[in-house]
């Protein structure tokens, strides 16, 4: 079994056949869905799926993308929202510099929001990072001064001396299906390294679909490739990488293993 650690449902593409495409997943071997939120109005769409759909579970926060229209959001709130029982993870938050859509000095000051929340709650903060390597390591080390918090970094792409900073921290590293693409020699040779017990996988759809996909709509189903092609890269079978990265998702997700 494997489960897709990182979608968005509630997004165009597979919101309008959400049931065709959990079945699709379910029939490829994927046996849990987290499914994401990065924005405030999309909390209630994200954590009813998660209510009706036994084997998806929600996340909910705000992306750096939509940090200036959420900068009054306080902690009170979203820890509320936390309080669902099939919410088991913060966010997707984090830093983009790449795009800049947001002020990065409220990009971060909402990123240390949800690692508080996470730190009082116990539940993983998902982390978007992207061109923002050395702020996002920053934040995280002084956070984590301050008292420990189980966190993830979502789709990974940054550098090896990133890989090995946010390990040393203690967070765990998702790999999505730019793993399998042509011009990833570097995230491969990372990926083929990293730790056993802080990898999961994930498809980030719509987005990102793997090889043999790519051009098409990403679906969580598409996880399998990308695992295969992990357990191919990491000489291993793909029933030890599915068992492996499974206990490490609901190891780090408590919330979803109680």
């Amino acid at each position: 079994m494997l489960i897709d650690s990182h979608c968005h449902l509630e997004y165009e593409g597979l919101a309008d056949r959400q049931g065709e495409v959990l079945a699709a997943a379910r029939g490829a071997g994927v046996g849990g869905f987290l499914n994401i939120s990065t924005r405030r109005s999309e909390w209630e769409r994200v954590v009813g799926t998660a209510e009706r759909e036994s084997d998806v579970w929600a996340s909910v926060g705000i992306h750096p993308h939509e940090a200036d229209a959420h900068e009054d959001l306080g902690a009170a709130e979203l820890r509320a929202a936390t309080e669902n029982p099939r919410v088991i993870g913060i966010g997707e938050t984090g830093l983009d510099y790449y795009y800049d859509k947001s002020d990065r000095a409220v990009q971060q000051a909402l990123f240390r929001m949800h690692i508080g929340v996470a730190r009082e709650t116990g539940l993983p903060v998902i982390i978007h990072t992207r061109d923002a390597d050395d702020d996002t390591a920053a934040i995280l080390a002084d956070e984590m001064e301050q008292g420990a918090f189980p966190a993830l970094i979502h789709c990974f792409t940054a550098s090896a001396e990133f890989a090995r900073k946010v390990l040393d921290l203690g967070l765990s590293i998702s790999i999505s299906g730019i793993v399998t693409f042509k011009n990833a020699a570097d995230l491969q040779e990372i990926a083929r390294d990293l730790p056993a017990d802080r990898l999961l996988v994930e498809t980030d759809s719509p987005f990102l679909a793997p090889v043999p996909h790519r051009g098409k709509k990403c679906e969580p189903a598409f996880v399998r490739d990308t695992a295969q092609f992990l357990a191919d890269l990491r000489g291993e079978s793909f029933e030890q990488l599915a068992e492996t990265t499974t206990a490490n998702f609901h190891r780090l997700f408590t919330k979803a293993a109680a």
